[in-house]
């Protein structure tokens, strides 16, 4: 599978946290699946035109979170139960996209209407409950 990932060099956000949220972006999506293998580190890095610090950073932080395992021989691949999105999910979060993109918002408008819609205080976030 050819992983497509994109850098922005300019943006706030850095390098690798770009390069961890689009892999789990893929994987939620579905288009990345559990024993998909991922571009070496030193090949992401020279397609990206980044360090191969920075994707080794972002993938170290995605074998953390238990979307990727990494091993000698096999490389870096997508785990299993790496979080999946459902179907009714997904396409909200597309619904959301195509009407903010309508409004005439770019990508990063997107992003700070979701960010600012996770802080409000009226959006309920999942709690651990212990019994």
């Amino acid at each position: 599978m050819s992983l497509q990932v994109a850098v922005d060099l300019t943006s706030g956000v850095p390098p690798y946290e770009q390069i961890r949220s689009q892999v789990v972006a893929h994987a939620s999506a579905g288009r990345l699946r559990a024993g998909d293998r991922l571009p070496t580190i030193r090949a992401l890095a020279a397609d990206l035109g980044v360090a191969a610090g920075t994707v080794a950073r972002a993938y170290r932080e995605l074998e953390t979170a238990g979307v990727v395992t990494t091993r000698r021989r096999t490389g870096t691949v997508v785990a299993r139960g790496a979080p999946a999105v459902d179907d009714a999910l997904d396409a909200a979060v597309r619904r959301l996209v195509t009407t903010a993109r309508t409004a005439g918002l770019g990508d990063e408008g997107v992003l700070d209407l979701v960010r600012g819609a996770l802080l409000a205080p009226e959006v309920p976030s999942p709690e651990v409950t212990s019994p």
